[in-house]
């Protein structure tokens, strides 16, 4: 197992000692509460590399380690939640194309309470899997599964003292794969929320060209991973209840500290991987001080690099979301990165010390990570699909009342056609044995992704597993560039917004899904299953590829 607690190439880890990151870490690593302690950085998540040297060979060999933790979260004490490795969020993953990622992960929770609702309400809050989120690699077997899942050890295994269940994911990073920033987070539907919101969430790094890049090399590279924790009496609470989200408030964390300090000397650049692993709330973020804003220069979203930097004072970013950003240090004084959503800051950056001079550099081009896809890649005349995301409020008994479903195109069918199709516990919700959409490689589509929310503040994230999608249209006005993404936002209206994408079905063949990345909505049945199957009759692009092998 290749380990880097202290320094990893090009990282933020290099500007700071060892010791001073052991110190910062201490508390949370070892479950014991600890002072807030003012820091030049954020804390940084342990980052752990493969071992080998050649990309043919090397290998990310590591244990996650899933139990019940008490972690310090500054200002709200000590908090039992479930953790990977003790941590909230879990170590940092660095990889690069061509390397293999082998996690085994050990389920030490407690067994699971018992449940007799349907499977579109919470249930198994103690069994999980792990999703690689954004990352362009299998969905089948014993990869980026989700459709598998860890349990817990019974309560008669518990008792006789069974060793706790270990469960193996291995990963081929395809050679060519986008270099970028991605996440992992447990996604086993019935429990995802109420694990995502206790901190079980870490950040993926996959290298490439773009770190290359002589302004970017340059730059301290910072995780900002930024989580969305519901605690309440020291603990997360179960989901058990409709109202659940609302009636908890949100702690939000950077890198598992409520508000750390970040300094910047005038001048100075650093490279900020902005990561929205949060459960509920979008993130429409910004660089504020007595000012006005700090410009950033954004040069990724979704992992995928643009061919060159944007300038932005907000960067908006949904449940599931990333930004690559570059930001240098201006006037000396006082900022704080703000959400809209969020009263207090989630970071305060103080821009000090003697400015550099010269100032360093932002670059003017970068290597682009994807190729955009045209309509005239659409062979098929038929070859476009619909989501809608509706929610139908107040329609079952119980603790759930309301129905999270996904109509448009393959709509998952009533259980009674000629009924009330708003009161129907079938229509247009999750279920396991129904393929929403069978999606052959190769094939170009497009679909349209609209919402009917009419409540703004309500936001239906779109994520389709395994393959990237090519934004072109919001609101029905072009983008111009498009812009690649793995979720899109859809905030509510009235009118509900409406998104237009191209994609392409590439490589890998197997079930998974397509939901709305509001993750209680998810549980509750806001999900679809796609099967993505392979057509040999559309040339080379429909070929196979298992592991690193076109077939």
């Amino acid at each position: 197992m290749g380990q880097n607690g202290g320094i990893a190439r090009r990282s933020v880890l290099k500007a700071i000692p060892f010791a001073g990151l052991a110190a910062a870490t201490g508390g949370i690593l070892s479950g014991r509460p600890t002072a807030s302690q003012p820091a030049p950085l954020p804390r940084q998540p342990l980052v752990v590399t493969p071992l080998g040297s050649s990309s043919a060979s090397r290998v990310l060999d590591h244990v996650l380690d899933v139990r019940f933790t008490d972690v310090a979260v500054p200002g709200y004490g000590s908090v039992t939640t479930r953790t990977y490795n003790g941590t909230t969020p879990g170590p940092t993953l660095r990889l690069r194309g061509g390397d293999t990622l082998r996690l085994t992960q050990i389920n030490g929770l407690p067994p699971n309470p018992p449940h007799q609702g349907g499977h579109n309400t919470p249930h198994h809050p103690n069994s999980f899997n792990l999703h690689t989120h954004g990352m362009h690699v299998s969905p089948s077997g014993y990869a980026d599964n989700v459709l598998r899942a860890f349990a817990p050890r019974t309560a008669d295994e518990a008792a006789a003292g069974a060793a706790e269940p270990r469960y193996v994911t291995t990963i081929h990073v395809p050679d060519d794969h986008p270099a970028g920033t991605y996440w992992y987070h447990p996604h086993l539907h019935g429990s995802i929320a109420e694990q995502i919101v206790g901190g079980m969430a870490g950040v993926i790094v996959v290298e490439g060209d773009v770190d290359e890049v002589p302004e970017v090399k340059a730059a301290a590279d910072v995780v900002v991973c930024m989580n969305e924790l519901k605690v309440r009496d020291g603990k997360v609470p179960a989901f058990t209840a409709g109202n659940w989200v609302a009636g908890v408030p949100s702690v939000f964390t950077v890198n598992g500290t409520v508000n750390p300090t970040i300094t910047l000397r005038p001048g100075e650049v650093q490279r900020w991987r902005l990561v929205a692993a949060t459960a509920f709330t979008a993130l429409r973020l910004t660089v504020t001080g007595h000012d006005g804003r700090m410009t950033v220069h954004q040069i990724a979203q979704d992992g995928v690099t643009f061919a060159e930097p944007v300038r932005r004072e907000t960067v908006e970013l949904v449940m599931g979301n990333r930004a690559d950003v570059l930001i240098r240090g201006a006037r000396p004084g006082r900022y704080e990165l703000r959400a809209e959503a969020v009263p207090g800051p989630l970071m305060t950056i103080e821009v000090t010390g003697p400015p550099l001079e010269p100032a360093m550099g932002l670059p003017v081009s970068l290597p682009a990570g994807r190729p955009f896809i045209d309509e005239s890649d659409i062979i098929n005349p038929e070859a476009d699909r619909e989501v809608v995301f509706h929610a139908d409020p107040g329609v079952f008994p119980g603790a759930f009342p309301n129905a999270f479903r996904i109509l448009g195109s393959n709509a998952t069918p009533a259980a009674d056609p000629n009924g009330d199709l708003t009161r129907d516990p079938a229509h247009g919700l999750f279920s396991p044995d129904y393929t929403n959409h069978t999606l052959r490689l190769g094939t170009t589509e497009r679909w349209t992704v609209r919402t009917d929310e009419t409540v703004h503040a309500f936001n239906h994230p779109f994520h389709l597993h395994t393959n990237q999608v090519l934004l072109t249209h919001r609101n029905g006005e072009r983008l111009d560039p498009p812009v690649w993404h793995d979720t899109i936002g859809l905030a509510g209206g009235p009118p509900g917004q409406a998104v237009t994408f191209l994609v392409t079905y590439e490589h890998f063949t197997g079930r998974t899904i397509a939901h709305c990345h509001q993750l209680h909505h998810e549980d509750l049945g806001m999900m679809q299953t796609v099967d993505y199957v392979p057509d040999f009759g559309q040339g080379t692009q429909g070929r196979l590829r298992v592991g690193h092998t076109i077939v």
